[in-house]
C-alpha cells in the first residue's frame, strides 16, 4: 500500500473521495458492529445463567464453552472466511453465478466439517477422563456439548449466508434480525433452563435455538427480496437502478464433476484452510495463556482474572473484527469492479479509521479500568492484578486494531495465507517464548504474559502492515480479472464505478 501521500494533494476531489469511502466504509460496518455487541450480550447471558445454576455448572459450562469455541465454533467461521474474496470479488464484477455456486460450496463443506466436530464432541467425555479432568465437571461439559451439536447445522448455514450478504453490503439485515433472535434469546433460555429444569442442557438447546431463528429471518429476508424483486441496494448515483438478485433467477445446482473437480472449488478449499487457520492460531493464543495462568502462584487469582481480560478483548474486539469484514468486502467489490485504485483507498481509509479506534480500547483500559474491574469482581486480589493487567491489554489493541483490520484486507485481495503464516509466528514463535521467560523465568507472573500478547501483537501489526504497504494493486486486481473474467467470459465491471454510492435499501431514502 503507497502512502497516504501518494494519492496525491488533499484537494477537494481527494477529500471527496475519503469521505464517500468512509460513508461506505461505516454503512458496512455500523450494522455489523450492533450484531457483534448483541452477540457479546447473548454471551453474557450465557455466563450469568450458568452461574445461577451453581459452581460446578458454571466450571463444566464454561470448559464446555472453551471447547465448542476451539474445535467448533472457530473452525466453521474460519472455514466461511474462505468465501469472502470470491463473493466480493464475483459481486464486484456482476458475476453472480460464482457467488452463488461459492455460497453452495461452502455450505456444503462446513455441513461436512460439522460430521467431523459432531463426532469429536459427542466423544468429549472419555477423551477429558483419559486427561485426568474432574469427573463431575466432565459430565456436565459433555452434556453441553452433545445438546450443542444441532448448532453445528445450524452454523454451517448461517456463517455462509452472512458472508454471501455482507460481501453485497446488505448488512442491515443481518443486525436486524440477530437482534430480534436475541431478543427471543433471553426468555428462551430462562425458560427452558429454570422453569423446565434442564439445567445446562437448557442454556444449550437456547442457544442453538436463537441461531436457528436468526437464520430463519436471514432466509425470509432473502426470499422475499428474490420474489418481490426490490433492489437491496443502489449501486450507482445514476438514473438507473441495477437490480442485482439476492438468489439467482435459476438455481442451479451443483454436479459431481464441479464439487470434485472444479478450479473455483479447488481455490475455495485453500482460501477456507488459510482463513481457518488464521483464525484459530490467535484464537487458540488466549486458550494458551489460560493454560498458563494455572501453573502460576495462586492460580486462582490469575485464572479470574484472565477470564476478565477475555471478555475485555472480546469486547474491544467488536471494532476491528468490523473493520476487517468492512474492508474486506470494499477491497474485494472494488477489485472485481476493476477499480484497484478504490481498492488501496479502502484499504488507507480503513486501516487510518483502525488507529484511531484502537484509542478508545486504551482509554477503556486505562481510565476506566478500576470501574470496568468491579464489575466482575469485588475480590481485591483479581481486582488489583485486573488493573495492573488492563493497561497492558490497552497497548496490545493499539497494535491489534490495525493487525485486525489489515487481515481483512488480505482476506479481500484472496491472500489470507500471508496472514495465517504472520499469525503463526507473532504469537507461537515470538510471543509464546517471550511470555514463558518473563512468567517463569523473570518471575513476572500473568504480568509476563500480558506482556508477551504485547509482543506478539506488535509483531504482527508491524509485519501485516508493511505487506499491505508493499501490496500491488495492480497486480492483484489483474489476478482478479483472471478469476472471475475467466468464469464470465468478459469481465462485466461495476458500471460507472468512479460515480458509485452503495447504500442500503431504507437508508438511500
Amino acid at each position: 500500500m503507497h502512502q497516504l501521500t501518494s494519492l496525491g494533494p488533499c484537494d477537494t476531489r481527494l477529500k471527496r473521495k475519503v469521505v464517500e469511502e468512509l460513508h461506505r466504509m461505516t454503512h458496512i460496518g455500523f450494522p455489523i458492529a450492533a450484531m457483534s455487541l448483541v452477540g457479546y450480550l447473548k454471551n453474557m447471558v450465557l455466563v450469568v445463567c450458568m452461574g445461577r445454576l451453581g459452581s460446578l455448572e458454571l466450571a463444566g459450562g464454561a470448559l464446555a464453552i472453551g471447547f465448542t469455541n476451539i474445535t467448533g465454533y472457530s473452525v466453521l467461521s474460519g472455514l466461511a472466511m474462505g468465501m469472502e474474496p470470491l463473493c466480493s470479488q464475483a459481486f464486484g464484477s456482476q458475476n453472480f453465478s460464482i457467488a452463488f455456486h461459492t455460497l453452495q460450496r461452502t455450505i456444503l463443506l462446513l455441513l461436512l466439517t460439522s460430521l467431523l466436530i459432531a463426532l469429536l464432541w459427542s466423544n468429549l467425555e472419555p477423551l477429558l477422563f483419559l486427561l485426568h479432568q474432574n469427573q463431575d465437571i466432565t459430565r456436565i461439559a459433555s452434556l453441553y456439548c452433545q445438546f450443542a451439536i444441532p448448532d453445528l447445522v445450524t452454523n454451517s448455514l448461517l456463517h455462509p449466508i452472512r458472508i454471501f450478504l455482507r460481501s453485497q453490503s446488505t448488512t442491515w439485515p443481518l443486525m436486524w434480525s440477530t437482534l430480534l433472535a436475541i431478543i427471543l434469546h433471553i426468555p428462551l433460555t430462562i425458560f427452558l433452563t429454570f422453569n423446565l429444569s434442564l439445567g445446562v442442557k437448557g442454556i444449550a438447546i437456547s442457544t442453538s435455538l436463537t441461531n436457528f431463528i436468526t437464520l430463519f429471518f436471514l432466509v425470509g429476508y432473502m426470499v422475499y427480496a428474490h420474489i418481490t424483486k426490490k433492489p437491496f441496494y443502489c449501486l450507482y448515483d445514476t438514473s438507473q437502478t441495477l437490480y442485482q438478485p439476492l438468489l439467482p433467477e435459476k438455481v442451479v445446482p451443483l454436479s459431481l464433476r464441479k464439487v470434485l473437480g472444479d478450479d473455483e472449488w479447488r481455490m475455495l478449499i485453500r482460501l477456507a484452510l488459510q482463513s481457518c487457520l488464521g483464525v484459530c492460531l490467535e484464537w487458540w493464543w488466549y486458550e494458551f495463556m489460560t493454560i498458563l495462568a494455572g501453573y502460576l502462584h495462586k492460580p486462582h487469582i490469575a485464572l479470574a482474572t484472565s477470564a476478565i481480560v477475555i471478555q475485555t478483548t472480546s469486547l474491544m474486539y467488536t471494532l476491528p473484527t468490523t473493520l476487517s469484514a468492512s474492508v474486506s468486502t470494499r477491497v474485494g467489490n472494488e477489485l472485481g469492479a476493476g477499480q484497484p485504485k478504490k481498492a488501496r483507498l479502502a484499504a488507507v481509509v480503513a486501516v487510518g479509521m483502525a488507529l484511531m479506534s484502537s484509542l478508545l480500547g486504551l482509554l477503556l483500559t486505562t481510565l476506566g479500568r478500576e470501574a470496568w474491574g468491579r464489575i466482575f469482581t469485588d475480590d481485591n486480589e483479581v481486582l488489583e492484578l485486573t488493573m495492573g493487567v488492563l493497561p497492558i491489554v490497552g497497548l496490545c489493541e493499539i497494535a491489534n486494531c490495525p493487525q485486525t483490520t489489515s487481515c481483512g484486507i488480505l482476506r479481500g485481495s484472496a491472500r489470507p495465507g500471508i496472514g495465517a503464516w504472520i499469525n503463526f509466528y507473532s504469537f507461537y514463535m515470538v510471543g509464546a517464548p517471550v511470555a514463558i521467560v518473563l512468567t517463569f523465568v523473570w518471575r513476572l507472573g500473568f504480568k509476563g504474559l500480558c506482556y508477551g500478547l504485547l509482543a506478539a501483537q506488535v509483531t504482527c501489526v508491524v509485519s501485516i502492515l508493511t505487506v499491505v504497504h508493499k501490496t500491488d494493486w495492480e497486480k492483484e486486481w489483474l489476478k482478479t480479472k483472471e478469476f472471475v473474467g475467466k468464469n464470465n467470459h468478459g469481465m462485466a465491471a461495476f458500471a460507472h464505478a468512479d460515480e458509485t454510492v452503495k447504500c442500503e435499501e431504507g437508508v438511500a431514502n
